[in-house]
């Protein structure tokens, strides 16, 4: 039964966990950890709530008790130094032929509450309802940590590049 909810789920849950790791943790870990709690947990899944969105907030609430474990671990990298990780990291062939990094660069440099909400509703193209559904607040919530971000991230991408919008 799982294997068919990886087969339609896997692909999108294994974009949001490269999109939330983001050079802080390996999104392989990431989405097999995922998986692994939604095996535990299927049993409290329930059908009202559309599975996609269950298992968005389980990848979050996983990516943040990663977050939470790392800032206490002495062990944080397992890369002697960053030239070796992003020595890894060139051999890997990018997925798009558009340039984003600055924008990117801009959001992985946000506080997490409005990262997490820019990623969900954005990255992953998730409503408003579903954004705060996953995140555990209100609509309101997702819409004014939304509109705070763009704020952010407009005046992060026009000094970096001077652009004018």
């Amino acid at each position: 039964m799982i294997d068919q909810y990886i087969a339609h789920h896997g692909k999108r849950l294994y974009g949001l966990c490269i999109t939330l790791c983001a050079d802080s943790f390996d999104p392989d870990d990431l989405y097999q950890e995922t998986w692994l709690k939604v095996c535990k947990k299927l049993h409290l899944y329930k059908p009202e709530m559309k599975f996609e969105y269950w298992l968005t907030q389980i990848c979050v609430n996983t990516w943040r008790d990663q977050l939470r474990h790392k800032k206490f671990s002495p062990f944080v990298d397992l890369f002697s130094s960053t030239e070796e990780k992003d020595s890894l990291m060139e051999n890997v062939r990018a997925s798009e032929t558009d340039d984003y990094s600055d924008l990117h660069s801009a959001v992985n440099n946000l506080p997490e509450k409005l990262r997490t909400t820019v990623i969900l509703h954005y990255f992953q193209d998730m409503d408003l309802l579903s954004t705060a559904q996953a995140l555990h607040v209100p609509v309101g919530t997702v819409k004014s940590r939304l509109n705070k971000a763009r704020k952010v991230l407009k005046e992060v991408l026009i000094n970096e590049a001077n652009i004018s919008f």
